[in-house]
């Protein structure tokens, strides 16, 4: 029996065209995950291969489908062959019910491996590249330095507490202190009920 596994990374990506080809491939049934490659605890998958008997022909539309580590993939490999299971990848020609296609699946493996290495590799050096011309990555802050300037005079109000800050800021209280600790230490001496950041 043909049996097809599809995976999509999100729950944005449409796992239609995937199901359509395996369907066109013969599968009589079909397995789809919503998972990412990286995540080894893969419940569609572990059913799909609960599911084959000896004889069996496991189905991926891509190679990248099934595993995106290399040990990953020759382990589940492993495991299926030592099982009498084959495993077909529609886009490439890999098939290790031949002897011609399993050698060129630890070849395809290799090679996919090596490249996610080298972009690895090209990411690190980007952001080394971008660190030493002053630039940071990630998100930018939530306080910019006239918001901080602002919270600060507001701070000095004895009206205003630390909580009435955060909210004309619209920030969270927590994300106030974390940016001007002093507001934590105002907030612990004037305590006021109303106060949602307010520490006990």
């Amino acid at each position: 029996m043909l049996v097809g596994y599809g995976r999509v990374s999100t729950r944005d990506q449409n796992p239609e065209m995937q199901d359509q080809a395996l369907r066109g491939a013969g599968c009589e049934r079909i397995f789809i995950e919503r998972a990412s490659g990286a995540q080894r605890d893969r419940p569609h998958l572990a059913a799909a291969l609960d599911f084959m008997r000896d004889g069996d022909v496991l189905v991926v539309w891509k190679l990248d489908r099934l595993a995106r580590s290399l040990r990953h993939l020759l382990e589940t490999a492993a495991d299926l062959e030592s099982r009498g299971i084959g495993l077909r990848v529609l886009t490439q020609p890999i098939d290790t019910t031949t002897s011609g296609g399993r050698m060129l699946f630890a070849i395809c493996g290799a090679i996919a491996e090596f490249e996610r290495e080298l972009t690895r590799e090209r990411t690190y050096a980007g952001l080394a590249s971008a660190k030493a011309r002053g630039k940071k990555g990630g998100r930018p802050p939530s306080l910019s330095a006239n918001d901080l300037t602002a919270a600060r005079a507001m701070l000095r109000d004895p009206e205003l507490s630390a909580g009435d800050v955060a909210r004309r800021l619209r920030v969270s209280p927590s994300t106030l202190y974390r940016h001007l600790p002093a507001a934590k230490s105002a907030a612990l001496e004037k305590p006021s009920e109303d106060d949602p950041g307010r520490i006990p």
